[in-house]
């Protein structure tokens, strides 16, 4: 199973959101890779977005996902959304830990941690970015991405709350760049993030797939050794989240 989402940041308004939702729910419940099992899809809108896009997104095999969540599960946390709402409104995966959280809002290594634990003990599943800074070597890029795995995982960790996951590989020179990064590198490095998984107790079923300016023409230059996309801006157009699936399909 291939697995493709899209993350729609703070890009579209609320109508925008419905409507592109609409879309890609009537993609999704037509589309081969879908309906044969072949290709999952996920979307994570807005915080206000969410509800009306679960209604939206209903009987057509869609996950909702949601953006970010609060470390805490209730309490004077203004503006914060809890794990436990997101559950309660029908979130599946929820994004933690992702460059633009950690640059723009200061979220530090400790915070990511608590955010992973407060996912796995509301039912969520985390939805956890990593991706060395700067470009660098196969095996140093190995070497800190499961780095920053192993300080993510390490509060859930402890209160044996894990559980299976999907790890986005996202190289943070890569993210928002005119190209991914090269195929090779992408490979390699989701390959030593698969090792990892593999290798610690209670992840199993979890998945790593690429995000990172990743477009059209990488699952088929992968083949099959890509897990799956993670997909910014070059979704916004509905029917480029057909022409992945189509990729799916064909491979």
């Amino acid at each position: 199973m291939t697995l493709i989402g899209v993350s729609l940041k703070m890009y579209f308004s609320h109508a925008r959101t419905l409507a592109w939702a609409r879309d890609v729910a009537d993609i999704a419940e037509r589309h081969p890779a879908v309906r044969s099992g072949a290709a999952t899809l996920f979307v994570a809108p807005t915080f206000p977005a969410l509800v009306p896009v679960r209604d939206v997104l209903a009987g057509s095999g869609v996950l909702l996902a949601a953006q970010d969540l609060a470390w805490a599960d209730e309490g004077a946390f203004t503006g914060e959304v809890s794990g436990a709402e997101l559950r309660e409104v029908g979130v599946d995966l929820v994004e933690i830990g992702h460059a633009e959280r950690r640059a723009l809002f200061h979220e530090t290594d400790d915070v990511v941690a608590r955010k992973v634990h407060a996912a796995y003990r509301n039912g969520l599943r985390p939805l956890l970015c990593v991706g060395e800074p700067r470009r660098a070597s196969r095996a140093e890029s190995v070497d800190e991405v499961t780095g920053q795995l192993d300080r993510a995982l390490a509060v859930a960790t402890a209160a044996h709350t894990v559980g299976r996951l999907v790890v986005a590989y996202e190289p943070v020179w890569a993210i928002g760049a005119p190209a991914p990064a090269p195929d090779e590198h992408i490979v390699s490095v989701l390959e030593g993030v698969e090792q990892y998984l593999a290798s610690r107790p209670g992840l199993a079923g979890s998945t790593a797939i690429y995000g990172g300016s990743a477009g059209p023409g990488l699952l088929s230059r992968g083949r099959g050794r890509i897990g799956g996309l993670f997909l910014g801006r070059f979704a916004h157009d509905p029917a480029a989240v057909a022409t992945i699936l189509d990729e799916v399909a064909t491979a």
